[in-house]
């Protein structure tokens, strides 16, 4: 499995969630604490939004605790909403297109998950991406292949929506023939505004969301940051995070199941 924090608010250098805290993202990726893999060590990424409307992008195969870059990065690079993520691989390649977060136009998007029997799958999902997105494909991931198909389903018109019939299709491939392949997609995406952080799962327990907020601004993660707790908040299964530009945060239900309904 995956670690990784999602921040947006204030406009702040990334190194106060990334590399600074005691329980830092670098810090997990030596020994994470709510995770099936203890240490993370198959490459790691950076995504931030500044001037352009389109992310900034860093990946590196290598462990985040050995890359003598990161540090000063995160110490330089100051943005209103940036991605940090951290990979243990599931059988996927340690490739630098394979790190994530996957980035394609405005739109920036990272996975803790699993697909099982991905093989049996891995077709049919990569046929839910339109051919105008399918270029886009750089790696071999479960993960990046799930984005793509969320922005052929509208992620631009309607994130929430798209990223559900998303999962109800993939939901659906897992349950056919009376099979139970389980389904975990702890995830966030962002367009340089606004950033969703969902927590879901099928045929399994999902994987460990947390969140802490303050008005606006609002820092989404695997695992708390800090050794003392308060302050962070539990996301339920089947819920998501929505922190809109200019609005407070807001946990609302992920409706996957309303989506299943109408296929």
């Amino acid at each position: 499995m995956c670690r990784w924090i999602a921040y947006r608010g204030e406009t702040i250098a990334l190194e106060h969630y990334v590399t600074a805290p005691a329980r830092s993202l670098v810090a997990q990726s030596i020994h994470a604490l709510e995770s099936t893999a203890a240490t993370h060590g198959d490459g790691f990424g950076l995504g931030w939004y500044a001037e352009h409307p389109e992310p900034g992008l860093y990946r590196e195969v290598r462990p985040a605790w050995s890359d003598e870059n990161l540090r000063y990065l995160c110490r330089h690079i100051h943005s209103h909403l940036f991605f940090a993520h951290v990979r243990s691989a599931t059988g996927t390649p340690i490739t630098r297109p394979n790190c994530h977060p996957f980035a394609c136009g405005n739109w920036l998007f990272m996975h803790n998950g699993f697909i099982g029997d991905w093989n049996r799958i891995r077709r049919r999902v990569e046929g839910l991406i339109p051919d105008e997105l399918y270029g886009s494909r750089a790696g071999t991931t479960d993960s990046e292949a799930v984005f793509l198909a969320m922005l052929g389903a509208g992620l631009d018109r309607d994130p929430i929506g798209a990223t559900a019939r998303t999962m109800a299709a993939i939901t659906e491939m897992t349950r056919e023939g009376g099979r139970a392949d389980p389904l975990r997609f702890t995830a966030a995406i962002a367009n340089g505004r606004d950033l969703y952080a969902f927590r879901y799962a099928v045929n399994d327990e999902a994987n460990t969301l947390y969140y802490r907020s303050s008005g606006q601004d609002v820092v989404c993660v695997s695992e708390p940051l800090d050794e003392d707790r308060t302050g962070w908040h539990a996301v339920a299964p089947d819920h998501v995070v929505v922190a809109r530009a200019g609005r407070r945060v807001e946990v609302q239900p992920f409706a996957v199941a309303n989506a299943l309904a109408a296929e």
